[in-house]
C-alpha cells in the first residue's frame, strides 16, 4: 500500500462527528444527515441557503471530452441533490413567504418544477387542462403552489424596487448579475403569457372541498424508493401535511385579490373581484382563526387592500352610505370638483380625513392640471387653501404650494380664503389655540399682501375682527402704515370693501403692476394711455429694471418726443426681446408686429430696426421649431435674411447678433454657393461675420480638391490665427531695464477670440464644425513644446508651422478646443471624430480614466455597441496604442495584453512585459477568454507555470485548447474567432468605463 493510499484509509477510519473541511452540501450528501442538521435551533446553514447550493450543484452543466458543455447529467447525484431541496423546502412546510423572501425568481422557479415533476404532474400538459378534484392531493396542491407563486410572482414584479448601491466594478460579478437578471425577465415574461390560465386554475381551486396533501421530508423519501417499494400511499388521501379546505382557499383568495388589484391600474372593473376576494379572505381568517399553522396572511396589507377596494369600488349607492374617501373619489373619477372642496371644508371642522389623503387628492389635480387642463388651476388653489386652513388649525406651517399659488391675489381668490377660514371654525366651541391659530395666519396674509384692497377686505371682515384684539389691529395697522407711508389705513371696520374711495397713487401702482405682466400690445397701450392721463411727470418706460433694450436702440428710442410713443415703443420692444430670449415666440411676434406698425407712421429708422428684429425673431422660430427635424427654411426667410447681409443704409443701427445669425444660418443650412460667390465685395470688407462665412463656406467646397487648391483653407488659417495671437508693448521699468507685457485680446484680427467662440456656438452644420474644430486642434498642435498630438477629421487641409509662434496665445487656444469639443458633442454626441479629440485632450492632461471612456465611446457608436467591427480609420494604431498605455498607467495589465493583439503587427513585446506584471488591477485571468493569439496564450502557460499558478495555468490551457483557435483552420475561421472576441472584451471595457 502507498504511502498516500495509508493516510487516506487513516483518514476515513477515524473520520470526525463534525462536518469536515468540505462543503455543507457534500457532508449532508455523503452523510444522509439533512434531518438532523435542520432539526437544530439554529441550523447553519440556514435552510434556504441549502436549496440554493443543492439546485446550483445539481444544475452545473458538464463538459466532454471535446470540452463542449453539455446540459446537467440525469445521474443519480444530481437526482439526490434535487431530492434534498425539495426536502429542505418540506421542512419549511411550502411556506411562500418564507421561500420568496430568501430565494431568488429563478431558484424558486426550479425548486417548484421539481416539486411538479415529482408529484407527477405530466410536463407539457397545461394546467388549465387539467381537473384538480380527480388529481391525487399532493399533486393538486403542488399545482396550486406552482400557479400561487406565478401570480404572486407577477405582483411583486409590478412594485417600485430600491436598487441596492453597487460595489467596485468587478467583471465576473457584473456578468453573474447580468445573467440573473436576463434570466428572471425571462421567467416573468412565460409567467405573464400564463397569468390568465394560472388565475383559471386558483378560481377552479376555489370549488374543490375536499382537505388537500402536500409533500413532506417522509412522501418524498418514500417517492425516491423504487416504485415497488412505495405500495401507492403517496397516491392516497392520507400521505403527507393535510391542508384543509379553509385554509388553502384563504390563501388562494387572497393571492388573487392581488392579482386582481395589481390588473385594476389597467381595467378598473376588476377591482370588483378584487374587492369580493379580498373580503372573503377576511371571512375566512374568522373562520379559521388568524393563529393557523398553514394560512399565514398579512392581515394589515390585507386590511389596507380592503380600505382601497371600499374607495375603488363603493358598495353603496347614495352618498349616506358612503365612506369620505368613497365619496371624494367618486367625485374626482366624475369631475365633480366642487363636491371635493366641500368635502374637505366640512372635514376642517371634523378633522376625520388623514392629512396625506388630502395632499395625495391635489397632487392628483396638480398632475391633471400641468397636462394643459388650465380649468384645474382654480379649483387646485381651491383645495390647496382648505388644506392650508386645515394644516394651520393643527399647528403646522403653510405649504409652499400655497404660497406659490397666493403669489397673484385676486378678489375672487381672497372671498374664498375667508369663506374657508370662517366655515373651518366654530367660534363657540373652538378652543384657545384654534383661534389663535387662525388670527396669526389671517394676520400673516394681510403682511404679506402688497395690495392694500385686499388688505382692507380682510381687516373689514367679521372673522378677523373677532378673533383679533383691538391693540393686535393697531399693532398690525402701524405696521402696514410703516410700509407704505403715504397710505392712511383705516382702523375701524368698513362694512364694504367698495365703499373705499381708492387713491391716485393706489391705481397707479396697480396699472403698473398690470403693466409690467401684460404681454398683449393693445392692453400695454391701453393702460400706458390710462397712465398718461393721470400725470405727466413720469417715464413709465423705467418702471421695471427688466426692461432692457440695446444701447444701440435705446438711443434713438429715447430721442422720440412724444412721452407715450417713447414709452410704449420701448416698452413693447423690451417685452418682444424678453418673449424672444425666453422662446415664447407667438407673444414676441404679436409685440414686434405691433411695434412695426407704430414706428412705421414716423421712423424709416426705427422701421428697419423693427423689420431686423423681426428677422432674427423668425430665425430663431424655425431653429427651435421644424429646423431640428431638418425641414429647410422657406426660400422667402433665406431671401430676407441674403437682403439682410447685402443692405446698404449707413444710418440704421446695427445689431451684432443679427449679423451672427445670419451667417449662421446661411452655414447650418449649406448656402455655400451664396456665401462664396454672391456676397458683394463690400460686405465682406464691412462684415466681419460674412467675411468670416464666406471662407468657411470655400473652404467645404474645396474639401475634396488636391491640397494645393485649397486657397481658401489657408486663408482661413490666417485669420484665425491672428485672432489668436496676442498684441505686446514694450515699458521700461524703474531700473531702466525693457520688459515685455503681453495683452490678451489682439486687435489687429477681424473680431475677438470671444466673438468667433460665440459665432462657432450658433453653428450646427456637421461638416463646418468638423473643420473649424480641425483647425484649432492644428494650431494647438503646432506648438513646440507639445507631447502628445490630438487627431482630428481633416487636420491634413492646413499648413504644418507658424513663422511666429511667440505671436499666437497658445493657453487660449487649448481652452477654445476644449469649449469646441464640448459644444460639438453637445450637438451630436454619437460623432466619433469629435469623441476621439475628447479623448485625447484627456490623454494629453493625463486623465487616462475619461480618455479610455471616450475611446470606447467612439468605437461603440460606430459599430453598434462593438456587434460589428470598429472601422480601422476610427480605431487606428495610434488609438490603440494610446488605450494601451491608458491600460497601462492604470494598473490593468491585462487588458494591455489583450489590446496588444488589436494593432496591425501584434506588439508581443509590449504584451509579454504587460503579463510579467504581478500588480494587476484588472480581473486578470478571467480576461484570458477574450485572447486569440496562441502565442500569448502560450507565453501566459509557461508563465503561471514558473510562478507555480496551477489554476491559471488550466485556465490559459484551455483558453489555447478551443477548436476555433487551431492554427490548422481556415483564415476565415481563425478571423472569426478574432472578431468575436474582440467585440465581448470591448463590451466587457465599455461596462468598467461607461
Amino acid at each position: 500500500m502507498s504511502a498516500e493510499a495509508a493516510d487516506r484509509e487513516a483518514a476515513t477510519s477515524s473520520r470526525p462527528c463534525t462536518p469536515p473541511q468540505t462543503s455543507w452540501f457534500e457532508f449532508l450528501l455523503e452523510e444522509s444527515l439533512l434531518e438532523k442538521h435542520l432539526r437544530k435551533p439554529c441550523p447553519d446553514p440556514a435552510p434556504v441557503q441549502l436549496i440554493v447550493q443543492f439546485l446550483e450543484q445539481a444544475s452545473k452543466p458538464s463538459v466532454n471530452e471535446q470540452n463542449q458543455v453539455q446540459p446537467p447529467p440525469d445521474n443519480k447525484r444530481n437526482r439526490i441533490l434535487k431530492l434534498l431541496a425539495l426536502k429542505v423546502a418540506a421542512h419549511l412546510k411550502w411556506d411562500l413567504d418564507i421561500l420568496e423572501k430568501s430565494l431568488s425568481v429563478p431558484v424558486l422557479n426550479m425548486l417548484l418544477n421539481e416539486l411538479l415533476c415529482i408529484s407527477k404532474v405530466p410536463p407539457g400538459t397545461k394546467h388549465v387542462d387539467m381537473d384538480l378534484a380527480t388529481l391525487p392531493p399532493t399533486t393538486a396542491m403542488a399545482i396550486l403552489l406552482y400557479n400561487r407563486w406565478a401570480i404572486r410572482t407577477i405582483v411583486q414584479s409590478s412594485f417600485p424596487v430600491k436598487q441596492a448601491k453597487p460595489g467596485p466594478p468587478q467583471l465576473s460579478v457584473m456578468n453573474q448579475m447580468q445573467q440573473e437578471k436576463e434570466l428572471t425577465e425571462n421567467i416573468l415574461k412565460v409567467l405573464k403569457e400564463q397569468a390568465a390560465d394560472s388565475i383559471l386554475v386558483l378560481e377552479a381551486a376555489l370549488k374543490l372541498n375536499k382537505d388537500l396533501y402536500v409533500h413532506t421530508m417522509r412522501t418524498l423519501d418514500l417517492l425516491a424508493m423504487e416504485p415497488g417499494m412505495v405500495n401507492g400511499e403517496t397516491e392516497s388521501s392520507t400521505a403527507g401535511l393535510k391542508i384543509k379546505t379553509e385554509e388553502m382557499q384563504c390563501q388562494v383568495c387572497y393571492d388573487l385579490g392581488a392579482a386582481y388589484f395589481q390588473q385594476g391600474s389597467t381595467n378598473s372593473a376588476v377591482y370588483e373581484n378584487a374587492r369580493e376576494k379580498f373580503f372573503r379572505t377576511k371571512e375566512l381568517i374568522a373562520e379559521i382563526g388568524s393563529l393557523s399553522l398553514h394560512c399565514t396572511i398579512d392581515e394589515k396589507r390585507l386590511a389596507g387592500y380592503c380600505q382601497a377596494c371600499d374607495v375603488l369600488v363603493p358598495s353603496g349607492s347614495t352618498s349616506q352610505q358612503l365612506t369620505p374617501y368613497s365619496h371624494v373619489h367618486i367625485c374626482l373619477r366624475s369631475g365633480n370638483y366642487q363636491e371635493v372642496i366641500q368635502i374637505f371644508i366640512e372635514d376642517n371642522l371634523t378633522f376625520s380625513l388623514p392629512v396625506q389623503f388630502r395632499q395625495s387628492v391635489l397632487r392628483e389635480l396638480f398632475q391633471k392640471a400641468q397636462q394643459r387642463n388650465e380649468a384645474l388651476d382654480e379649483i387646485c388653489f381651491k383645495v390647496c387653501a382648505c388644506n392650508t386652513v386645515r394644516d394651520i388649525l393643527e399647528g403646522r406651517t403653510i405649504s409652499v404650494q400655497f404660497n406659490q399659488l397666493f403669489l397673484g391675489p385676486n378678489k375672487e381668490k381672497i372671498d374664498f380664503l375667508l369663506e374657508v377660514c370662517s366655515r373651518s371654525i366654530n367660534l363657540e366651541k373652538a378652543s384657545d389655540s384654534l383661534k389663535g391659530n387662525m388670527a396669526a395666519f389671517l394676520k400673516n396674509v394681510c403682511l404679506g399682501l402688497e395690495d392694500l384692497q385686499y388688505v382692507f377686505m380682510i381687516s373689514s371682515h367679521e372673522l378677523f375682527i373677532t378673533l383679533l384684539k383691538d391693540e393686535e389691529r393697531k399693532l398690525l395697522v402701524d405696521q402696514m402704515r410703516k410700509r407704505s407711508p403715504r397710505v392712511n389705513l383705516c382702523i375701524k371696520p368698513v362694512t364694504s370693501f367698495y365703499d373705499i374711495p381708492a387713491s391716485a397713487s393706489v391705481n397707479i401702482g396697480q396699472l403698473e403692476h398690470q403693466l409690467i405682466l401684460s404681454v398683449d400690445p393693445w392692453r400695454i397701450r391701453q393702460i400706458l394711455i390710462e397712465l398718461h392721463g393721470m400725470t405727466s411727470e413720469r417715464q413709465f418706460w423705467t418702471v421695471s429694471n427688466k426692461w432692457e433694450v440695446p444701447s444701440v436702440y435705446s438711443g434713438v428710442i429715447l430721442g422720440i418726443k412724444d412721452n407715450l410713443t417713447r414709452d410704449l415703443v420701448y416698452i413693447l420692444m423690451a417685452k418682444g426681446l424678453h418673449c424672444s430670449t425666453v422662446k415664447d415666440f407667438a407673444h414676441a411676434k404679436q409685440l414686434f408686429a405691433a411695434c412695426l406698425e407704430l414706428v412705421t407712421e414716423f421712423s424709416p429708422k426705427l422701421r428697419q430696426v423693427m423689420l431686423n428684429e423681426m428677422l432674427l425673431l423668425d430665425i430663431h422660430t424655425h431653429e427651435a421649431g421644424t429646423g431640428q427635424s431638418g425641414e429647410r427654411p422657406p426660400s422667402d426667410l433665406i431671401s430676407r435674411v441674403r437682403g439682410y447681409l447685402e443692405m446698404r443704409l449707413p444710418d440704421i443701427p446695427l445689431r451684432q447678433v443679427v449679423a451672427e445669425e445670419c451667417v449662421a444660418f446661411m452655414l447650418n443650412w449649406r448656402e455655400n454657393e451664396y456665401l462664396t460667390l454672391q456676397v458683394p465685395a463690400f460686405i465682406l470688407q464691412s462684415n466681419p461675420y460674412v467675411k468670416l462665412g464666406q471662407l468657411l463656406a470655400a473652404t467645404c467646397k474645396e474639401l475634396p480638391g488636391p491640397k494645393e487648391s485649397r486657397r481658401a483653407a489657408k486663408d482661413l488659417w490666417e485669420v484665425v490665427v491672428q485672432i489668436c495671437s496676442v498684441s505686446s508693448q514694450h515699458k521700461r521699468g524703474n531700473d531702466g531695464r525693457i520688459s515685455l507685457i503681453k495683452q490678451r485680446e489682439s486687435t489687429l484680427g477681424i473680431m475677438y477670440r470671444s466673438e468667433l467662440l460665440s459665432f462657432i456656438k450658433k453653428l450646427r452644420e456637421p461638416l463646418v464644425l468638423s473643420i473649424i474644430l480641425s483647425l484649432f486642434v492644428k494650431l494647438h498642435n503646432v506648438r513646440e513644446d507639445i507631447v502628445n498630438d490630438i487627431t482630428a477629421e481633416h487636420i491634413s487641409i492646413w499648413p504644418s508651422s507658424i513663422p511666429n509662434l511667440q505671436s499666437v496665445d497658445f493657453e487660449a487656444v487649448a481652452i477654445t478646443v476644449k469649449e469646441l469639443v464640448r459644444y460639438t458633442l453637445s450637438i451630436n454626441p454619437n460623432n466619433h471624430s469629435w469623441l476621439i479629440i475628447q479623448a485625447d485632450i484627456y490623454f494629453a492632461t493625463n486623465q487616462y480614466s475619461a480618455a479610455l471612456h471616450y475611446y470606447l465611446q467612439a468605437g461603440a457608436v460606430c459599430s453598434d455597441f462593438f456587434n460589428k467591427a470598429v472601422p480601422p480609420d476610427v480605431y487606428t494604431d495610434q488609438v490603440i496604442k494610446r488605450m494601451i498605455k491608458c491600460c497601462s498607467l492604470l494598473n490593468c495589465h491585462t487588458q494591455v495584453a489583450i489590446l496588444c493583439q488589436f494593432l496591425r503587427e501584434i506588439d508581443y513585446k509590449t504584451a509579454f512585459k504587460s503579463l510579467q506584471e504581478q500588480n494587476s488591477h484588472d480581473a486578470m485571468d478571467s480576461y484570458y477568454d477574450y485572447i486569440w493569439d496562441v502565442t500569448i496564450l502560450e507565453y501566459l502557460t509557461y508563465l503561471h507555470h514558473k510562478r507555480g499558478e496551477t489554476d491559471k495555468r488550466q485556465i490559459a490551457i484551455k483558453a489555447i485548447g478551443q477548436t476555433e483557435l487551431n492554427a490548422s483552420n481556415p483564415e476565415e475561421v481563425l478571423q472569426l474567432a478574432a472578431q468575436r472576441r474582440k467585440k465581448k472584451f470591448l463590451q466587457a471595457m465599455a461596462k468598467l468605463y461607461f
